[in-house]
């Protein structure tokens, strides 16, 4: 199994497990995800790594349904500004390859984000930490679990 199943095996938290066929050929893994699995768009979140002004990666997880924006992200950091993460860095810092990146298990602990958005859901969908696999968990968990602050990060 993944780090991200490991992990929440070792906490003893409730999750199930979701797989689907996934396509090398799609350029939206989350909203390939939430298709092939009948599920909302916006119950389904996308684990991002950003990289603040002052070079710190932060993690941030925002529904498929919409974009992470960037301002908010930075504000929420303590920073002027913040741009998504290079895909090298991104898989450096998780362990994982972009596309399957969870938010769970990840190699080094960074500072994490979950949209508020998150709380009007008993549970929502994370990558499992491989493409194709999903995870579904109650957001309270998964904002425990990885030390994340819930703060308004999507926009549509």
């Amino acid at each position: 199994m993944t780090p991200a199943v490991k992990a929440l095996e070792k906490a003893g938290t409730a999750f199930t497990l979701a797989s689907y066929d996934h396509d090398p050929r799609t350029p939206a893994y989350g909203e390939e995800a939430a298709r092939a699995l009948g599920l909302s768009p916006d119950e389904v979140f996308k684990t991002l790594l950003a990289r603040l002004d002052d070079g710190r990666l932060v993690v941030a997880i925002v529904p498929v349904s919409g974009q992470l924006d960037l301002k908010a992200l930075a504000r929420a950091a303590g920073a002027r500004k913040a741009t998504l993460a290079e895909a090298e860095a991104a898989e450096r810092a998780t362990g994982y390859l972009v596309g399957g990146i969870s938010p769970l298990g990840q190699k080094k602990r960074l500072p994490t984000y979950l949209d508020a958005s998150a709380e009007d859901f008993t549970a929502i969908h994370v990558s499992g930490g491989r493409r194709g696999l999903e995870i579904r968990l109650a957001p309270q968990d998964l904002a425990r679990l990885t030390g994340a602050r819930l703060v308004a990060l999507a926009r549509t």
